[in-house]
């Protein structure tokens, strides 16, 4: 018998989860939460389960995906299968950006929530095989794909907003009077968003740089890597970062 950690906001849903796996015979639920912070003070409060059910919408500032990459940095490759009816691009971003690479199962909750298909998901997670949705892994290369090619998905409105007037050559003071900020020390701190979204942060050895090849992106409309040398680089059809030569 597993002995898991299920995690779910909606408590119906988790009375009915914990009956209808237990029902089954293969699965012991250990313990219910409903958000990724409590799933995380779970496991390290005592032993942890053998694999998690959870969730990708949960209650709490941590979503499903981001609460499994904590709690598998202090229990590696724990075994978790993820569920969830929604389409965000987040949670597929979030998922890729994990690194998340075995020991788990992310499907469509719409497609996979009877206990008796469950279950093998969590028998395979446990045994170190791992699935994912085809329809899911459409949506987790198209995220990639958008974000490889179009860094403006990667920042928030406001920051998309003043990444295009910083490409125009305003000042922050400008940036700030445009936009009706009477701090300029806001734009500031909105740079230093788009240059962490970006990279930036890790290969700008200065503000002043940082700031020049965030404009470059801009322009280029896709997103580039400096390497340690200067180099600029973008990623291939086959997902590999190489030489940029300014034009494609």
């Amino acid at each position: 018998m597993i002995a898991i950690l299920l995690v779910e906001d909606n408590l119906r849903l988790q009375d009915a989860l914990r009956r209808g796996l237990e029902a089954t015979g293969e699965v012991g639920v250990m313990t219910c939460t409903d958000s990724g912070e409590r799933a995380l003070d779970i496991c390290l409060s005592g032993e942890p389960p053998e694999a998690i059910l959870m969730d990708v919408a949960l209650a709490g500032e941590m979503n499903g995906i981001e609460a499994a990459a904590a709690i598998r940095r202090e229990f590696p490759r724990l075994p978790v299968v993820f569920y969830s009816i929604q389409d965000d691009d987040a949670y597929y971003r979030a998922f890729r950006e994990s690194g998340i690479l075995s020991h788990y199962a992310y499907v469509r909750k719409s497609n996979y929530l009877l206990p008796e298909m469950i279950v093998p998901l969590l028998q395979d997670a446990v045994s170190g095989r791992s699935f994912i949705d085809p329809e899911i892994e459409t949506r987790v290369h198209e995220v990639r794909y958008q974000d490889e090619h179009d860094p403006m998905a990667l920042l928030e409105p406001n920051e998309q907003t003043v990444a295009r007037m910083l490409a125009q050559g305003l000042t922050n003071e400008d940036i700030a009077a445009r936009l009706g900020f009477r701090d300029k020390r806001t734009i500031s701190r909105t740079n230093g968003q788009i240059y962490a979204a970006w990279g930036l942060v890790e290969t700008a050895t200065d503000e002043k740089i940082a700031r020049t090849r965030a404009a470059v992106i801009v322009h280029a409309g896709r997103l580039i890597h400096w390497n340690d040398e200067g180099q600029p680089q973008v990623i291939d059809g086959r997902g590999e970062w190489v030489p940029w030569d300014g034009q494609s």
